[in-house]
């Protein structure tokens, strides 16, 4: 093991586990059935490209929310802001941030200018919200972070996932850019929301910038601009979207119902669904199905219709925990529709 007899050191904060005791600790569990399609944990090896971020090289791996008991934990904790330690002659400063998460820092080497950002920045669109389901992780704070590792002027820049950056010119580069499209959408979903936009009509108004949208280092492999507007608004102002229709909406399954009726009848809609399905209108075939299941929790064909859907929705997905998690669910609907069930 790496890790034994209190060597190395394992340093965090002090608030380490913040976000997943969040959950814990109200008795919420769900989001360990979500984190594990995300990761793709169930799905064949040969779909399962990666897990978010990182390939796919191990069955199961992840944060606390999957850590093993095997896990091993930190000895020391950072109580201040910044802490110079010396280990094995080398000079390290701890840095407390808040960025993915609410107990995260860097590790700054001054002496070769290398700075460790840890999951502060990887070669990726930031997972501002995962669908695992997650508390608000403070976006605006985020870009904050970022923009105090680019005050230390790193010529090396070593993320906790993917590859280094190699060069004071590029370093600057990628961490300014990294910045300056969290800010942006930041700041554009705020604009939008006090024109009273609500979260379905800002994920069209806020749109990268080109110069943001061509940079592989941005591209969403693993988060996405949408999911990250969304969690804005629902941060700042809630689950209401401001519209008085959806202040007592119809349940599920009465909207489904009156739905079709408009289509003449669940097998109109049904065909309906299938015509989605065969014109390649995924998305809709999909939601369509919704409508079905909701009306019979026990049909099997709308499953197998939605499954279908899912999957074809999954190949033009980049990232990659939206690609494990259409997958996941696309498996377990058509597990629900075997003859053996």
């Amino acid at each position: 093991m790496f890790a034994r007899d209190n060597s190395p050191q394992i340093w965090a904060r002090d608030n380490f586990g913040q976000e997943a005791e969040t959950l814990t600790s109200v008795g919420l569990t769900i989001q360990n059935v979500r984190g594990a399609r995300q990761g793709g944990f169930k799905l064949p090896p040969e779909k399962r490209i990666n897990n978010g971020v990182a390939q796919a090289y191990y069955p199961k791996r992840g944060g606390r929310v999957f850590a093993s008991s095997e896990a091993a934990e930190p000895d020391h904790y950072l109580t201040e802001p910044r802490r110079d330690i010396r280990i094995a002659g080398i000079t390290l400063s701890l840095v407390a941030v808040t960025a993915e998460t609410y107990d995260a820092l860097y590790v700054w080497y001054p002496d070769k200018k290398v700075l460790f950002s840890g999951d502060n920045y990887y070669k990726s669109w930031p997972n501002l919200y995962a669908i695992r389901g997650v508390p608000y992780r403070d976006i605006r704070e985020w870009a904050n972070a970022v923009d105090r590792m680019l005050s230390e002027k790193p010529d090396i820049l070593i993320p906790g996932h993917t590859r280094p950056v190699i060069g004071k010119d590029k370093v600057t580069e990628v961490l300014t850019d990294y910045r300056d499209a969290i800010r942006f959408v930041f700041d554009k979903t705020i604009e939008g929301m006090n024109k009273g936009l609500t979260p379905d009509e800002l994920v069209g108004y806020v749109k990268l910038p080109e110069r943001f949208r061509n940079k592989d280092h941005l591209r969403p492999y693993y988060g996405n601009p949408e999911w990250a507007v969304r969690s804005i608004f629902n941060g700042y102002l809630g689950w209401f979207d401001g519209n008085p229709s959806n202040l007592f909406p119809l349940s599920p399954r009465e909207e489904a119902r009156r739905i079709a009726d408009l289509a003449g009848g669940k097998e109109a809609l049904l065909s309906k669904a299938r015509a989605a399905l065969k014109s390649r209108d995924y998305q809709w075939a999909a939601q369509l199905c919704d409508y079905l299941t909701a009306l019979d929790p026990e049909a099997r064909e709308p499953k197998r219709v939605k499954a279908d859907a899912l999957e074809a929705i999954a190949q033009n997905v980049l990232s990659g925990i939206g690609r494990n998690y259409y997958l996941t669910v696309a498996q377990e609907l058509r597990r629900e529709t075997r003859d053996d069930n």
